[in-house]
């Protein structure tokens, strides 16, 4: 069995050091690493560390140092097959076959390193030669200071078909092909990949040249692509590599932060600038497997897309991509750029401040994912409308982790609610004689307002309302009677926001329960409520009114309590509009004003009285 360097370095990247040390010895968050007491010596504090980033531990009490496979073989006592063995189980790998046909590929592998550097040798060397010209004034025309032109290792390839082949005579012909560096085209001579363009070296994570990215400098080219990248090749995976993350990830350490833009001249552009934490995919949309790795570096990497069409619709590539994947602490933050600039651009015409500026207008994803879809499409009709929910609950349902596909659905159905639900037009009102105003309903005769509560009953049921703990603990205790009528009321449920943890908690986990698909019978809830450690609040008693639906299974027993849920949604969303309307109309005393209080005010008074004869109906029985 032949394990490449390759092969090893890709399982290494796919399993977390903290999370397979974690399952043997406790470990605590500390900044960017984990500590840990150490497991190879005694110690009462903690002096070992776990760098996820940098992918090994270290104690510096004793000296331990490895990588997770190490881990593996001296603490588990595993031997190193085995270890591999069991790391590849975790990472979802294949081991290699074993044959002599892995040792082979083994061994080309890391000469193929080798011609990729002196591919790298070459096209530096001919940056200096007379035929580069036109590509050291290209350079110059970007602006790119001669340390960074050094840095990231730009060069040149000459416009010829043979010149790269002769100048690595010392490799075989199918050496260069297999590193993507000559083509072959059946019936034809094998044939230089890049001719005529500006080079970059695209490193992987231990800055190994793996890959090459090409600049077009001829104009009259026009059939050509303006860049052009290396293929896949046993080196290079483009849907795994980001472009400078070898020496964006120590930058990003210092800063705590890493930007991800379009395209590697971006990157440059931002090195050039201070701005060393920049990454780029290589010509597709930023991958499953990208995001990962940068979540390996920072918990919440930063997007730069345009602020045209094409840039809003790669930012809400970006976002699905990102949903299935999400974990508590790690998401996306994405940044739009004014229209028709490039980070380039920004940093050329405004400066380095105006692009760390915008880099701090980030929006987080739910942001991006809410406007995109509001702004997808008009919002006219009720048909409309139900569109734009019906596309927030598909990419909420993609959402893996549960406790964040609950709090995507709470946070998008509440701002739905306040779109598709808006307060409608006020009323007309005309003066009455004596300078006071009398509410005139826009459509038919005139009715007298409903009687009101009594003013000790008004007050009561406020007081007790104004909290609104008892009523919704009643409603809590209500749904562990009646889970059905969480699926009935799923929505209205997620736009309440309970006060006491106790309560979020036990709400939090009902709608969970909901949305898993389990079967809605109390007999099936509360064994999992209680192995949750959540306490199911006894509130059959609600100031001397009785609520049926803590007793009763009766039809009529459930009305009371999608009365109960209604009066809980919609009570304290009157009490804020209605102290904002009576501040309003003390400062500014007119006709619209007054009819928007006098109309709130009924409002709540219905709702109150609602409630009153709900425990009235009730306590009679």
């Amino acid at each position: 069995m032949s394990l490449t360097p390759q092969w090893l370095d890709e399982l290494r990247n796919r399993v977390s050091l903290s999370g397979v040390i974690g399952r043997s010895i406790r470990v605590q968050k500390a900044g960017r690493e984990f500590k840990a007491c150490c497991p190879f010596h005694n110690e009462k504090t903690p002096s070992f560390t776990i760098n996820d980033e940098k992918g090994f531990y270290h104690c510096f009490g004793c000296g331990a140092h490895g990588d997770v496979i190490r881990w593996m073989t001296d603490h588990q006592g595993l031997p190193f097959i085995e270890a591999v063995k069991e790391l590849a189980a975790q990472a979802g790998m294949d081991m290699p076959e074993m044959d002599r046909q892995a040792a082979q590929r083994a061994q080309a592998a890391k000469s193929l390193h080798d011609v990729m550097q002196a591919a790298q040798d070459f096209f530096v060397a001919s940056l200096k030669a007379p035929e580069a010209e036109r590509a050291r004034a290209y350079l110059a025309s970007r602006g790119f200071p001669e340390r960074i032109a050094r840095e990231f290792g730009f060069g040149y390839a000459p416009d010829s078909r043979t010149a790269l082949k002769e100048a690595l005579g010392q490799f075989p012909e199918s050496m260069l092909i297999e590193a993507g560096l000559q083509i072959v085209v059946e019936g034809k001579t094998p044939y230089d990949r890049f001719r005529g363009r500006l080079m970059l070296p695209i490193a992987d994570q231990r800055g190994r040249i793996i890959a090459f990215g090409g600049r077009i400098l001829a104009a009259e080219k026009t059939d050509a692509p303006k860049y052009l990248n290396s293929p896949d090749t046993p080196l290079f995976d483009k849907g795994r590599t980001l472009y400078n993350l070898h020496r964006a990830a120590p930058a990003a350490r210092s800063s705590a932060r890493i930007v991800v833009v379009e395209g590697y001249m971006d990157v440059v552009a931002l090195a050039a600038a201070g701005i060393a934490e920049a990454v780029a995919p290589l010509g597709t949309a930023l991958t499953e497997h990208q995001i990962e790795r940068l979540w390996r570096v920072t918990e919440c990497p930063t997007l730069c897309f345009d602020g045209d069409a094409a840039g809003q619709r790669a930012a809400m590539k970006a976002v699905t991509r990102a949903l299935p994947l999400l974990r508590p602490g790690h998401s996306l933050r994405i940044v739009t750029l004014p229209d028709g600039m490039d980070p380039d651009d920004v940093v050329k015409k405004r400066g380095r401040e105006a692009m760390l500026d915008l880099l701090g207008t980030a929006r987080s994803l739910v942001d991006v994912l809410w406007e995109g879809e509001r702004d997808a499409s008009p919002l006219t009709t009720p048909e409309d409308k139900a569109g734009l929910k019906a596309r927030l609950l598909a990419h909420c349902d993609t959402i893996a982790h549960p406790d964040i596909k609950t709090l995507y659905r709470r946070e998008l159905l509440d701002r739905f609610g306040e779109l598709a639900f808006a307060r409608r037009e006020r009323p007309t009102f005309t003066p009455r004689q004596g300078g006071t105003f009398q509410p005139r309903q826009g459509r038919g005769p005139w009715k007298p307002a409903p009687p009101p509560l009594p003013a000790a009953t008004a007050s009561r049921l406020s007081a007790k309302v104004g909290s609104g703990d008892a009523l919704l603990a009643a409603v809590l205790a209500g749904l562990v009677v009646h889970p059905a009528a969480l699926a009935r009321h799923g929505e209205a449920l997620a736009r309440i926001h309970p006060a006491q943890a106790g309560m979020a908690a036990l709400l939090d986990a009902l709608l969970a329960f909901a949305e898993s698909g389990a079967p809605l019978e109390s007999t099936a809830l509360r064994p999992i409520l209680l192995e949750r450690q959540l306490e199911v609040p006894s509130a059959d008693d609600y100031d001397g009114l009785r609520f049926g639906f803590l007793s009763e299974t009766s039809a009529t027993a459930l009305d009371e309590l999608a009365e109960a849920i209604e009066l809980i949604v919609d009570l304290p969303a009157v009490e804020s509009a209605l102290a904002r309307a009576t501040e309003r109309l003390e400062n500014d005393f007119s006709e619209d004003s007054f009819a928007e209080q006098q109309r709130l005010l009924q409002r709540r008074l219905a709702l109150l009285a609602r409630l009153g004869q709900m425990g009235r109906t009730r306590a009679s029985l």
